[in-house]
């Protein structure tokens, strides 16, 4: 039966599932960081008092937070063999946390939140993504 559950399963090499990892984490990151950028383009008041922290933010969350999971993913794959299922660019405890985020992304937007508030969050974590996912694509380019 594990040939069976293997067919069902898309291989790829480690290198691709880099490639995916880095590209979701700067996606999403772009995603957020964009979202924040409208919230704010539509405030007519002083942008730079919700763009400041959330950049400042960012940094504290891409050094102190994201760069450490993205090395210990990095690690995880790096052990996996060199053909695995495409949805080990993460690990499946990482789906649910995934969830969460999502859930609480969803939850934030649809708050009472005045939206300038909130750019500072959506800057802050996906400027923090985009920087943390560009580790996968030099791990990729360096080996």
């Amino acid at each position: 039966m594990a040939g069976f559950e293997g067919n069902l399963k898309p291989s790829v090499p480690r290198k691709v599932l880099m490639l995916i990892a880095g590209a979701m984490w700067c996606g999403v990151g772009l995603m957020l960081s964009l979202m924040a950028y409208r919230w704010l383009s539509d405030y007519e008041g002083r942008t730079w008092l919700f763009a400041i922290p959330g950049l400042t933010a960012a940094m504290i969350i891409h050094h102190f937070g994201f760069l450490k999971i993205v090395d210990k993913n990095l690690d995880r794959i790096s052990r996996l063999p060199d053909q695995s299922c495409a949805f080990a660019f993460i690990s499946w405890k990482s789906y649910l946390i995934i969830v969460i985020m999502v859930s609480m992304g969803i939850g934030l937007r649809h708050s009472s939140i005045p939206k300038p508030y909130l750019s500072i969050i959506y800057l802050g974590i996906g400027v923090a993504l985009f920087l943390s996912g560009t580790r996968y694509f030099r791990k990729l380019l360096t080996g």
